[in-house]
């Protein structure tokens, strides 16, 4: 009977601490767009983006300027992952980069700003 009960207690517990793991909440998908031009571009675009706590993945495409974002809507939102690029030199569809620093990034980072 006491295995029983510690069985019981033993997946009473992971099932806990299970639930309160996924404190993420609901998963939400966006695409916006970010200007930029290479591979070092999307390598600082990306960690941008990452690096927001909520963030579950970003790709962005050198091509179509476009970003492609999961993240936890309760953890953040749009607003704060574009704030997040543009903070590291790259216009968003919505924010745009300082000019002190988009005028540091590398030369083949820095994009047509004239739309």
């Amino acid at each position: 009977m006491k295995s029983v009960k510690l069985i019981l207690a033993v997946v009473f517990t992971f099932l806990m601490f299970q639930n309160t793991s996924y404190a993420g909440g609901t998963k939400s998908k966006e695409k916006f767009k970010v200007w930029g031009n290479c591979g070092m571009c999307n390598t600082k675009i990306t960690t941008a983006a990452k690096s927001v706590e909520g963030v579950i993945s970003a790709k962005w495409n050198s091509e179509t300027k476009m970003m492609s974002i999961k993240f936890y809507s309760e953890e953040t939102n749009l607003d704060e992952i574009q704030k997040k690029i543009a903070s590291v030199g790259y216009d968003t569809a919505k924010f745009k980069a300082d000019d002190e620093v988009y005028n540091n990034l590398h030369y083949c980072c820095k994009y047509d700003r004239n739309y």
